[in-house]
């Protein structure tokens, strides 16, 4: 075993450079730390997310210090921001995504428990404190929980991010292949 250099690595790039992104995009609801938001960004380019939607306080790559933990992520994944986050949902509802709100609620589904009709979907993420608005839980229509074995409750919203958004890009990959 061998780590790769970094023309093998330059060959890995281009081979990825015209794949189709998958059809998942995120929605940030009022994520307050720019390095959860940068982190966000690097999982969105590396899971081949559509794009991602930063709403209320949500940091925007016009903040340079968002730049220190996207390293460059923020130039290739697409990104719109809108102040309202419900505003926001309601139109990615309207263009036929499924809302799945990342949330410990009283009716959580597993990733591996969706159909492939929920795809287009909108991962929504919550901020660090509150979690994901109650107007955003209720235009949802799937509440997804990540498994937790230990005795916290709960996990930094952008490692939370990552596990999900790989989960569903699986899981998406292998429902198409069927």
């Amino acid at each position: 075993m061998r780590k790769l250099d970094s023309n093998e690595l330059a060959l890995q790039l281009k081979s990825r450079m015209d794949r189709k992104a998958h059809p998942v995009v995120g929605l940030l609801d009022n994520i307050r730390s720019l390095y959860n938001v940068g982190s966000m960004f690097r999982t969105a380019d590396a899971a081949g997310l559509q794009r991602l939607y930063l709403t209320g306080i949500t940091g925007t790559p016009a903040n340079p210090r968002l730049h220190k933990t996207a390293l460059g992520a923020q130039d290739s994944v697409p990104w719109e921001y809108e102040n309202d986050p419900v505003e926001m949902a309601l139109r990615l509802c309207n263009q036929g995504y499924h809302l799945a709100a990342l949330e410990l609620t009283d009716s959580p589904s597993e990733v591996r428990q969706l159909p492939l009709s929920a795809f287009p979907l909108c991962l929504i993420v919550g901020n660090e404190v509150t979690g994901v608005d109650d107007r955003l839980i209720s235009l949802s229509k799937t509440a997804l929980a990540i498994p937790l074995f230990g005795r916290k409750q709960s996990l930094n919203v952008a490692v939370a991010f990552g596990i999900a958004a790989y989960d569903l890009v699986r899981h998406y990959r292998a429902l198409k292949k069927r």
